[in-house]
């Protein structure tokens, strides 16, 4: 196959899709050794660069997409006739700051950390998709934990979560992890 054939079936797999897709499937049904992707998809990207054009790859993670380029998001929205989504409330930034630089993690150590129920914040943010399950701890009732998704990565302009900027003060910041909650939440339960 040609480079021009691997290329064109790179971008009608992504443009198809709408949505991330994780590297070995892109390489799989490309037929693209996935250690030559990363090559290929700057190659595509340099030619949307060259020729002015409103669409992108981006990596997140572990997969790629083809997005609209962000210059354009204003037009995008308005063609689509897209509602603006309502900005995330401060409890909803609070929890998903949480998640994510902490995930994965229950409901109970994110309400731990903000010192308030945050069932509903938690449920907003699974909705808007920035979050979503990641499976559930092996402790008695067997809380869901929870983590970041490619929405959120999209929404935010990272790549992947390493790209979080540190914390305010990080090095001095001690925070309980998720493990350490559980220790604790079962001894208090032992005490009572």
């Amino acid at each position: 196959m040609e480079i021009k054939d691997r290329l064109g079936a790179i971008e009608a797999i992504l443009f198809a899709s709408g949505e991330p897709i994780e590297i070995y499937r892109l390489s799989e049904a490309s037929g693209v050794d996935a250690g030559t992707l990363p090559s290929m998809i700057r190659l595509l990207n340099e030619r949307y660069d060259d020729c002015g054009s409103g669409i992108c790859i981006k990596k997140l993670d572990s997969s790629y997409q083809m997005c609209t380029r962000e210059e354009y998001a204003e037009q995008v929205r308005s063609a689509l006739e897209t509602k603006r989504t309502a900005p995330l409330s401060n409890a909803a930034m609070e929890a998903l700051t949480i998640i994510a630089y902490n995930q994965p993690v229950s409901k109970g150590f994110v309400e731990n950390v903000r010192g308030i129920d945050s069932s509903s914040v938690i449920n907003n943010l699974v909705e808007k998709g920035l979050v979503e399950e990641a499976g559930r701890l092996d402790v008695p009732g067997k809380p869901i934990v929870y983590r970041t998704t490619s929405v959120f990565l999209r929404s935010f302009g990272l790549s992947s979560t390493a790209d979080l900027p540190p914390l305010p003060g990080q090095s001095d910041l001690i925070l309980e992890t998720e493990d350490e909650f559980v220790q604790r939440e079962l001894s208090d339960s032992g005490k009572e």
